[in-house]
């Protein structure tokens, strides 16, 4: 497993997170356009990897399908890992998933990661659309292994899929006698609980916990992973990743008001209204009553927002107090111009090296 290590002067690697996100006045082509762009700045400016969420039926996030985000920036990059974070797994058939991902480390190898979680990525009647009954909690791990043994190619023997194999993969390099030089992409598994953190352990696997959605316990969490952390062929010890809320301007109220854009995109979501992207001055305008302001404030003040210095500051104090390996810019609000000028922000202060 390739893993990243700190660049320039932060003591964590840094790496970006986005959604193909389009806000009210962008197509979403312009939206997927600016995803590129992003990407293409990332690779540039030092960062250790991009990674793209899956998520459906949201008008703001238009990378429902980050293996198809995925193989374009295998040409628009060249050195950045590029990944899901993540495949949603019960949206999928495990065997389509290993195909997938095999075929993007065998145009890309060495830069693939398939970062793991079972969260539907978008409301429930959505979620019964995509997965036709299926049980998250009930299928997640047993779906989780078959994923796992297709992308190696290693069912026990009696195992109805023994003789079912994933192309591109280990089967195929040994059926057209050529060695196998891939080891697949990388497996992160994704949460923000216990299960997920004691699942990552058992497996043996990279872990990354989603600060983003809300006031769930890292600290347990990491702990956890920690403490039970069994090693593997593909880790031999604990590695973690953080992604975080951010927006970035040497503006502090710019910055602000990017993060309030996405704060209010999550009130509408609780309202049952859609995850939107209104421009800053309508949400400035909206009339909250208190609850509302209250949940505004809190996703706002949620976000890592401010200056390139300020955001620092918080982001190395969450790293003193969890000691991760990585932390991930999750980049998102009304203006893409905003989030393209501020990863490269944070790449000046950190002085992060040029591709």
């Amino acid at each position: 497993m390739q893993l990243g290590r700190p660049a320039g002067t932060a003591p964590f690697a840094l790496s970006v997170l986005a959604g193909g996100g389009t806000g009210v006045g962008k197509t979403a082509g312009q939206g997927l356009a600016d995803t590129v762009a992003l990407a293409r700045a990332a690779d540039r400016r030092g960062f250790q990897r991009f990674w793209m969420s899956e998520h459906h039926a949201m008008a703001a996030l238009s990378a429902s399908s980050p293996p198809l985000m995925i193989a374009r920036l295998i040409a628009e990059t060249a050195r950045i890992r590029l990944g899901a974070g993540g495949v949603m797994l019960p949206n999928h058939a495990p065997l389509l998933i290993a195909e997938q991902f095999g075929m993007l480390e065998a145009m890309a190898p060495g830069r693939i990661d398939l970062g793991l979680g079972r969260a539907p990525g978008t409301d429930g009647a959505t979620a019964a659309a995509l997965r036709r009954g299926v049980d998250a909690n009930d299928s997640f791990p047993q779906q989780l292994l078959e994923l796992l043994s297709f992308l190696d190619d290693e069912f026990p023997p009696g195992h109805p899929y023994r003789n079912v194999h994933a192309v591109p993969g280990p089967w195929q390099a040994a059926e057209n006698r050529v060695p196998e030089t891939s080891t697949g992409p990388d497996i992160w598994m994704l949460g923000s609980s216990p299960y997920s953190a004691r699942l990552a352990a058992r497996l043996g696997r990279p872990y990354a916990f989603a600060l983003q959605f809300g006031d769930a316990d890292v600290d347990t969490a990491l702990r956890l992973y920690r403490q039970e952390f069994r090693p593997s062929e593909a880790l031999a010890e604990p590695r973690t990743l953080l992604s975080v809320p951010a927006a970035i301007s040497e503006d502090p109220a710019e910055a602000e008001r990017q993060a309030r854009t996405s704060a209010m995109a999550m009130l509408r979501m609780f309202q049952r209204e859609g995850y939107l992207l209104l421009p800053p001055d309508e949400v400035e305008a909206y009339s909250a009553t208190t609850q509302q302001q209250q949940i505004l404030d809190a996703y706002t003040n949620r976000s890592f927002h401010g200056t390139p210095t300020a955001v620092a500051d918080r982001l190395e104090s969450l790293y003193e107090r969890t000691r991760v390996d990585e932390l991930m810019l999750v980049v998102g609000g009304h203006s893409s111009a905003l989030d393209e000028h501020g990863i490269g922000l944070m790449a000046d202060h950190y002085d992060l090296p040029l591709a």
